[in-house]
Parts: structure tokens; sequence; C-alpha cells
């Protein structure tokens, strides 16, 4: 069972550098989308529907801007758009696709890096979404959380870790969010388990030479219930091509 989630930073963008070439070669059976950047009225046939999958998306307000989606090989049994809470799901971030033995979601955590209205807004989702993360943990469903997390969890996910300390995506209020996740409330990071000391990322700055020096951070990432978690063969961040200023990741799960 192969899930893939990627943040195309555009929809449009991702299509026209040959994203849909690829992905009908990964044989995947869920693949999670982030940022799309578009309405409905924006989606063509096929990013609404690649061959052989369904789509199910939530869309942000404001053109442009956010979105999350998931492509599915077998039609969900129930899908869930949002949070249920407007300010949020005004800005297309959450979406829950419920299969029958396990569910899986396409998460966008807001990034706080365009300065303090943006960190406070970070916050105020990361307050917010912690009760349903206990939830969905306590509900006793197998679930995959695949999405741009906005947060590099340890100094090992990202490559220049000391200059990062007082920024958006390494505060130590975001890092402890995390750990509380992983170590409290029993969630796993699914790639870091596979493979625990591995200097691996999936998203690069446009700025200076970050791609090419592999100046990275890892904030991609599929969290996992435990059980689902153990059923992780192998994982892989996608670096061939570039759809994106993010890279997918794929992890293959035992059926």
């Amino acid at each position: 069972m192969r899930i893939i989630s990627v943040n195309l930073n555009g929809i449009r963008s991702a299509s026209s550098k040959g994203f849909y070439a690829w992905l009908a070669l990964q044989n995947a059976e869920v693949i999670c989308l982030q940022e799309l950047k578009a309405q409905a009225a924006d989606m063509t046939a096929e990013m609404l529907a690649p061959l052989g999958y369904f789509g199910d998306f939530h869309y942000a307000e404001k053109k442009g801007y956010s979105g999350v989606g998931i492509y599915s090989r077998v039609k969900p049994s129930a899908v869930t758009i949002g949070l249920g809470i407007a300010e949020f799901d005004a800005e297309g971030r959450y979406i829950q696709a419920d299969y029958a033995d396990y569910s899986v979601v396409s998460l966008y955590l807001p990034s706080g890096s365009s300065g303090e209205e943006r960190q406070a807004v970070k916050f105020a989702f990361m307050a917010a979404f912690m009760p349903k993360l206990r939830e969905l943990r306590a509900a006793g469903r197998e679930v995959i959380i695949c999405g741009d997390w906005n947060i590099a969890h340890q100094e090992l996910d990202l490559k220049n870790w000391r200059g990062n300390k007082k920024n958006s995506g390494f505060l130590p209020e975001e890092r402890a969010w995390l750990t509380q996740l992983f170590d409290e409330v029993g969630w796993v990071d699914v790639f870091r388990t596979l493979y625990p000391t591995l200097e691996a990322y999936t998203w690069w700055s446009n700025r200076g030479q970050a791609w090419a020096k592999d100046v990275g951070w890892r904030i991609d990432y599929q969290i996992a219930t435990p059980a689902i978690a153990q059923r992780a063969t192998t994982a892989s961040i996608y670096k061939a091509e570039r759809f994106s200023d993010h890279a997918p990741l794929t992890v293959d799960y035992l059926d």
C-alpha cells in the first residue's frame, strides 16, 4: 500500500512541470496534496481525477492560496472537509478520507515565516488542532496524517539548525508541540522511525543555492497511529525531478 504526500506549491504549476506523468507511474493507493493554490473552477479534468483515481478537495476561499486534496484508488466511504473551525477552514487546510480499514488526512499547517501575525495564526491552529489529534488517536481507528506540517522537529531535520533557532518552523514551542504529539499523544513519525539518523529534507528555500547545496528542511511528514506505522517498510523522498519547492514523500506500507 503506497501513500504519497506532496506540497505542490500550486497544482497548475506542478502540472506544467510533469507531475501527472510522474504520478501515473507510481502505483499509489492514496496521494495527499497540499497548497493547491486553486479553486474548483481552475481545475482541469486531470487535476480533479487523474486516470484511475477519485479526487476530493478542500479549497481555500482566497484565490490562489492554500488548499488540500486527496486522490484515492478506492472511493472513500466518507470524506470530511475541514476541522469545523471557520477561521481555519476558510484557508482550506484539512481533508480526511475514510476507507474500510484506515483513514488518511491531507494537512497543510500554517506557516509563520511571513511575520508575527501569521505566526500567531500558526500557534492558534496548533492549539486548536491538538484536541483533534488526541481525538483521532483515541478513536481506535488507524490513521495516517500526510502533509506539510511546517515544523522541523529535530536538529537532524534541517541543515542549518544553528541559524534557525529563532525562526518559524524551528521555534522551541513548535518543536515541543511535535514532541508532545509523539511522546504523549502517541503518534509516530513514520520516516524518522524507519531512518533514525538519516539526514534528508523535503523542502528547500528558493533563496540562494539551497536546492543545489541541499540546504533543506524536513517539514513534510506522514504521521500515523502506531499499528499502521509499524506496517511501513520503506520511505523515499523523490528529487530526480522538481515539481515544487517541496519533494514528494512516499511511504510503502504492508497491506
